[in-house]
């Protein structure tokens, strides 16, 4: 299995936090570990690395202990495991920001990527973004959704793919969105060009154009300005979106695992939703959206009252 340099920097992270002593978020690390089979892997990469390390400083002669040797162990060899867990982590951290093309966001998280021409790139949580250092003012928006502040360049516009969709820039900031078989642009300064050598349709700013990534059909609308990107900020705006369009949104922002029942995710939803005082109480979405809430382990059910 070769592992993703971004998922050998989260291991390596989380190694050195489970090998402290007062360490105690073990239901973190099982859901980091359970997001996908090669964080696992990559953590058992991780930790062989650093117990060939140790060994090797445990077979030193030098080392050999003696008639106090717990008392040895916990002054000498402890602190150099440590260290040699510390080590590793920032060799693949290294690694990591020197090679790695690839970003990815849990739910809940955001990131931002300063790119070398003052562009920037804002991440929303559970998002897969791939910047490809040999190809200059590009991306590809792989799932979830990213804020793109693009400084412009006539002569070399920033480019983002989508599925197969292309979207060029001209002087803009503009926002991407990924639900299941839709994409969503929605522009707030200059504009976006979808697709220019076939459908040629142009973003303005309040404008938000939908498409379907299988046949490249799209809509244009008007968006309200402050609404684009607004996911930045922490809050969420739906019109007539169906809940469980609007459950995944919520979940992506907030990490709290959000879900439409079978029976009501086709229910189309109106609101505005501030998101840090879900983390709080995940049930006060209910009263928001005018659904009831269910709490079933970990997942919270959204269904129609």
């Amino acid at each position: 299995m070769t592992l993703d340099r971004n998922i050998l920097d989260e291991a390596a992270a989380w190694a050195v936090r489970t090998s402290e002593p007062g360490f105690e978020d073990w239901p973190g690390f099982t859901d980091w570990l359970e997001r996908a089979p090669e964080h696992a892997a990559a953590y058992d990469h991780v930790m062989l690395a650093v117990e060939d390390g140790a060994a090797m400083l445990e077979a030193d002669p030098a080392n050999d202990i003696d008639e106090a040797g717990p008392v040895l162990w916990r002054r000498w060899f402890a602190p150099a495991f440590a260290a040699c867990l510390a080590l590793v982590a920032a060799v693949w951290v290294w690694q990591a920001n020197d090679a790695a093309s690839v970003y990815r966001t849990v739910p809940g998280e955001t990131r931002q990527i300063a790119l070398g021409d003052g562009s920037v790139i804002v991440m929303a949580g559970d998002t897969e973004l791939i910047v490809d250092p040999d190809r200059d003012r590009y991306a590809r928006l792989e799932r979830g959704r990213a804020l793109f502040e693009i400084r412009h360049d006539d002569l070399n516009p920033f480019r983002v793919d989508v599925g197969r969709a292309t979207l060029v820039d001209a002087g803009t900031v503009f926002d991407v969105s990924i639900r299941r078989s839709e994409v969503g642009v929605g522009v707030s300064e200059g504009a976006v060009i979808y697709n220019p050598a076939k459908q040629n349709a142009r973003i303005e700013p309040g404008q938000i154009l939908t498409f379907d990534k299988a046949s490249a059909a799209y809509d244009l609308a008007d968006i309200p300005l402050d609404q684009v990107g607004e996911w930045r900020e922490g809050r969420l705006t739906f019109l007539g979106s169906p809940l469980s369009d609007v459950a995944a949104d919520i979940a992506q922002a907030s990490g709290i695992d959000y879900r439409a029942s079978e029976t009501s995710g086709e229910r189309p939803i109106s609101g505005s939703i501030a998101i840090e005082p879900l983390r709080a109480d995940p049930a006060s979405l209910g009263p928001l959206l005018g659904v009831t809430v269910e709490r079933r382990g970990e997942t919270w059910i959204l269904a129609s009252r």
